[in-house]
């Protein structure tokens, strides 16, 4: 049995972390670590990383950003893989889960939903076929609670379409202060934030009397968490140290 430390346990997605471990034979939640160190049924829960003295096999992260370093260094030094589930980090923060990568294995995703990640497959697909014929736009939606704007789902899909144009394109956030026509190579992409809204991710290319949308909807959190679990599951199968994504999870690939 997989032993698990979540990291921002008595968060949101946390909770919904440790319900799916509690429900499946093959991982258990060994402890949790959270600034509010509430308690939690099951396990026991720390206020920082480095007062977490229970022995595990991965951690899974839902905190914050700014957990990021002593989480890393509390991983490195025990050895521990870790899966990265927060989203909003810096470029510093990117450059230091690469460099943690080269003594653990770090599995990071913006979005641990394997129908986001079929979605960017698709992306790219149309992307290369419309090429310079169809514009591309980004909409996501998410609950009033979320911090950063836009989601880091929609940068991974706005990445997606931009890997497989015959362009590189320029990322435009708000047009609202700038009156032009539209550049022909722009990816745009807008937010919305209100009520309980899980997760809507819509691409959108608009041609010439004729637009495709292709869109993902999150029902629950659950379908991020079971595939943090998952991500957690696979990281014990790799051969070392690394950086992983869900491609790798769904292709089965063992590295980079």
């Amino acid at each position: 049995m997989q032993k698990i430390i979540i990291s921002g346990c008595c968060g949101h997605m946390g909770r919904v972390v440790a319900d799916i471990c509690k429900n499946d034979p093959d991982v258990e939640t060994a402890a949790g670590i959270d600034l509010l160190a509430q308690p939690m049924e099951g396990f026991p829960v720390f206020s920082t990383p480095a007062a977490c003295d229970v022995e595990a096999d991965a951690v899974i992260d839902f905190s914050h950003p700014a957990a990021l370093g002593p989480l890393l260094d509390f991983c490195t030094e025990k050895k521990l893989p870790v899966v990265l589930a927060t989203t909003g980090y810096s470029e510093e923060q990117l450059a230091q889960i690469e460099a943690a990568s080269g003594a653990v294995p770090v599995f990071r995703s913006a979005n641990m939903s394997l129908g986001v990640n079929v979605l960017m497959d698709l992306i790219r697909r149309a992307a290369a076929l419309l090429g310079e014929d169809f514009d591309v736009e980004i909409e996501e939606r998410h609950h009033r609670r979320k911090l950063d704007a836009p989601s880091g789902t929609a940068l991974m899909l706005a990445d997606a379409a931009a890997s497989a144009l015959p362009y590189e394109p320029e990322y435009v956030y708000d047009r609202h202060s700038v009156r032009k026509p539209r550049d022909r190579r722009e990816i745009g992409v807008s937010s919305l934030r209100g009520g309980t809204i899980v997760g809507d991710h819509t691409v959108v290319f608009a041609g010439r009397d004729e637009v495709i949308e292709l869109t993902h909807r999150a029902a629950s959190r659950e379908v991020f968490a079971a595939g943090a679990v998952k991500a957690a599951k696979f990281l014990a199968s790799v051969d070392g140290p690394g950086l992983y994504d869900m491609s790798h999870l769904i292709s089965g690939e063992k590295g980079i």
